[in-house]
């Protein structure tokens, strides 16, 4: 995708374009502006449309070679008027998945483990937020007939929502939470941390196989 079309179809996932205020516009283009680790491969999506006014959405995966260890879509709500749940104007939405060994996933921990890698891939980057709320699901697959070869598999879902503090004329670090986002993101895949010496990530264990793309 070249520079032109990529920007053309980026303003196509914002709603309502140019009309767009102008804090909303500079949140979404601190997210296209973000640089993140390169196993990371990050798209816009069409977003949502009637959560808010205004929207903006990225899907992501975690690569290597031909294969994807997890993958997730962030986000980025906008409304001017504000939204009592939220508790402000801007409202982050994600879902994240990755496959597990069964072993980890029967782990009665696990859910409150993952949600924490969450909250401290947000605290890690220094990033405010309120009201977060969300799930953690773990389920399990056994396959049986014509598909009984396939050994059994076991996913994790995160899903959760969070509001950005608000800086200078109102505009969220979103770049930051990207960031974080992307942590998480790495972190169910398996992955190590990017910055050397830090002992306060704990990582996913490697999955039996990562899926094919």
């Amino acid at each position: 995708m070249d520079d032109a079309k990529e920007a053309k179809e980026g303003d196509a996932h914002a709603n309502r374009g140019d009309e767009a205020p102008l804090p909303f516009r500079a949140a979404v283009e601190a997210l296209r502006a973000a640089r993140l680790r390169p196993q990371l491969e990050i798209e816009p999506v069409p977003p949502p449309k009637r959560l808010a006014p205004f929207a903006y959405a990225l899907e992501a995966a975690v690569v290597d070679g031909e294969q994807d260890l997890a993958d997730g879509r962030l986000v980025l709500l906008h409304d001017p008027a504000g939204h009592d749940a939220w508790r402000g104007t801007f409202r982050l939405v994600t879902l994240v998945r990755a496959e597990l060994e069964p072993e980890m996933a029967a782990d009665p921990l696990l859910p409150e483990v993952c949600w924490s890698w969450l909250t401290g891939a947000l605290q890690a980057r220094g990033l405010a937020c309120g009201e977060p709320s969300g799930t953690v699901t773990r389920a399990g697959s056994h396959y049986f007939g014509g598909l009984s070869a396939r050994p059994a598999a076991s996913q994790i879902e995160i899903r959760a929502s969070w509001t950005p503090r608000e800086g200078l004329g109102g505009i969220p670090d979103c770049g930051g939470h990207l960031a974080a986002w992307s942590d998480l993101l790495a972190q169910v895949a398996g992955l190590p941390p990017a910055g050397p010496g830090d002992a306060s990530v704990v990582t996913l264990p490697q999955r039996r196989g990562p899926q094919s793309r």
